[in-house]
């Protein structure tokens, strides 16, 4: 009778136990030394019938900063670390005009949290619900600040053993789905690149 309630509670707990928690998905994304690939941006604002669409490539070093090089329809390098984004004018980094980042900021400070393995710095703002497992699984973000809930209605993040896939869901009725692809890990840097992260 004591080994059935035994195995009875081991196979009620099981799934408690083997679920994918945010810990294990931050564990996985920071596995990689590096981060590199394309990505295409579609903004659908409210107020326009087509949406904008971005392109370009990123690098992304966990821990240090992330370079977002945006080649359509214009081109502009940010990098982002935790002392904050600055854009390269070709020679120098600077301070980015605010109104040139057309509500960029905001999303690249995502992608460099998630894909920095930063889910604690999300949950500040966020709550999260992950779904699936390590192969294949889905991040919903809630927002639980009063600025987080003014800026937008939930966040959906989808992914492997890294990020393939961020849509917003903007509260002013705005939405921005990015995706990445041509993703490689662990490729040795630029010296460009090496230099500014």
């Amino acid at each position: 009778m004591k080994k059935t309630i035994l195995s009875l509670t081991l196979l009620i707990s099981a799934p408690a136990l083997w679920a994918f928690s945010p810990a294990e998905l931050a564990q996985n994304l920071q596995k990689p030394q590096n981060v590199q690939g394309n990505f295409v941006q579609q903004r659908q604002l409210k107020s326009l019938s087509k949406p904008m669409t971005t392109s370009g490539s990123f690098t992304l070093v966990p821990q240090k900063g992330l370079l977002w090089k945006m080649q359509k329809p214009f081109e502009t390098t940010l990098r982002v670390r935790s002392d904050g984004i600055m854009q390269w004018n070709g020679s120098q980094w600077v301070n980015p005009n605010a109104s040139k980042l057309n509500g960029q900021s905001r999303q690249i400070k995502l992608f460099l949290d998630l894909l920095g393995g930063n889910t604690q710095g999300l949950e500040k703002q966020f709550d999260l619900k992950l779904n699936g497992n390590e192969k294949k699984w889905t991040l919903t973000l809630t927002p639980k600040t009063a600025i987080t809930r003014q800026i937008f209605n939930r966040i959906e993040i989808n992914g492997d053993t890294l990020v393939r896939k961020i849509e917003l869901d903007e509260k002013q009725g705005d939405k921005t789905t990015m995706q990445f692809n041509q993703i490689q890990t662990d490729k040795a840097l630029d010296s460009f690149s090496r230099t500014a992260l």
